[in-house]
């Protein structure tokens, strides 16, 4: 079912994208057939996301740069998700487990990719789904790429919550961690968001030293055990070296 009022707002957003120096309210208003009163209400939502801009000498109004970052945004995680793919593939297979790909937004983890196998337990569909980043082993190794004040200030006045016995509920504590998975190179979440599940991520990086992405490997407590966790973060901190690598990242000698 069509909804009106969004197919007005894309036939405005298609028309003003024809027009280097804008349209002005009576134009755009010609151009899709619908009155002016119609019209400015639906530019004025758009402006408000910022995704209009009006020029104050022409009264024309314009497409903003919003839709360039947006473009941006959606073009840098299509490149990521197709250069980490042969890696997550060969990280699954190494660990017979579901391995997963995942960015970071505000406080939450958006899952991006994912590989599974025959033996994974988690067949279902979880591409685009948020998890906290706190409680989360690609969570948490996401919030390694930003600073003390920067954490405390995405997680201000939010409580966290605790999911099983395990989870972090301490915003000091969760810190700590952090600063534990800047050094070390991977994190781990063990049964803290799901009981019985226990998950070691690894963070990605840019070729600006920037951390852009994570990569997990999840199974079960019995198979990603405690005493594998050496050799399965070593797979995954490769998986994850790899595709910084293919993402322009250059670690300094002393890395």
């Amino acid at each position: 079912m069509i909804v009106q009022s969004v197919e007005r707002t894309f036939d405005i957003i298609e028309a003003l994208s024809h027009e280097k120096d804008g349209l002005g309210l009576t134009d755009i208003g010609k151009k899709v057939g619908l009155h002016k009163s119609t019209v400015f209400r639906l530019l004025s939502s758009l402006a408000e996301k910022g995704y209009i801009d009006k020029n104050p000498k022409t009264a024309n109004y314009r497409l903003s740069l919003k839709f360039i970052e947006l473009s941006s945004t959606f073009l840098n995680n299509l490149e990521l998700k197709t250069e980490a793919l042969p890696f997550l593939k060969k990280l699954a297979s190494l660990t017979t487990q579901a391995v997963y790909f995942a960015i970071l937004d505000g406080w939450e983890v958006i899952y991006i990719e994912k590989v599974e196998t025959f033996e994974s337990i988690r067949k279902y569909d979880i591409i685009g789904k948020r998890a906290p980043s706190y409680c989360t082993s690609l969570g948490k190794s996401l919030l390694a790429g930003l600073t003390e004040e920067e954490i405390r200030e995405r997680f201000q006045g939010m409580p966290l919550t605790a999911f099983t016995p395990n989870t972090i509920t301490s915003l000091d504590r969760l810190i700590q961690e952090v600063d534990l998975i800047r050094k070390r190179g991977w994190s781990e979440d063990d049964e803290e968001y799901e009981e019985g599940l226990r998950c070691i991520a690894a963070p990605i990086y840019d070729y600006r030293n920037c951390v852009i992405a994570a990569v997990s490997t999840s199974g079960p407590k019995n198979i990603i055990s405690k005493d594998r966790t050496g050799a399965i973060s070593q797979y995954v901190v490769e998986a994850a070296r790899d595709i910084s690598k293919r993402m322009g990242y250059m670690p300094s000698r002393d890395t």
